[in-house]
């Protein structure tokens, strides 16, 4: 990566509102899935491995970043869902099979559409107001 675009990517994460930084971590999960599904189509599995353990890496930090005192039933939900992902995906992983992370990815991408609502509602209160 030259410096320029790694300095522009660690300066726009530094800068990134909380919300922001939400929506950055589903689209890597996302991303790390997709590639996971297609390693395990190619045959490779050193590459499926090592984007699978990416994505599990995510869920882990969504996970340790809820607040179930705020979040209530949300975060329990959601802390649900991780568990979910997270054992599809190493499902996946053991049985080199892309079948699991179709349904990671669903829900992931539901996750995202939902937060990305959530994060475009709030800065248009913000912006009213």
């Amino acid at each position: 990566m030259s410096y320029g675009l790694g300095a522009y990517k660690k300066t726009s994460i530094t800068t990134a509102s909380k919300e922001e930084i939400l929506l950055m971590l589903y689209q890597a999960a996302i991303k790390n899935c997709k590639k996971a599904i297609e390693a395990i189509e190619n045959h490779e599995t050193a590459k499926k491995g090592e984007f699978i353990g990416k994505l599990q890496d995510i869920i882990v930090e969504l996970n340790n970043g809820l607040d179930f005192d705020v979040g209530g039933n949300i975060a329990n939900d959601l802390s649900a869902l991780y568990d979910y992902i997270l054992y599809a995906s190493t499902q996946a992983n053991m049985n080199i099979d892309p079948k699991p992370l179709h349904g990671c990815l669903k829900v992931l991408m539901n996750l995202y559409d939902g937060w990305k609502q959530a994060v475009k509602s709030l800065k248009d209160k913000k912006n009213k107001g």
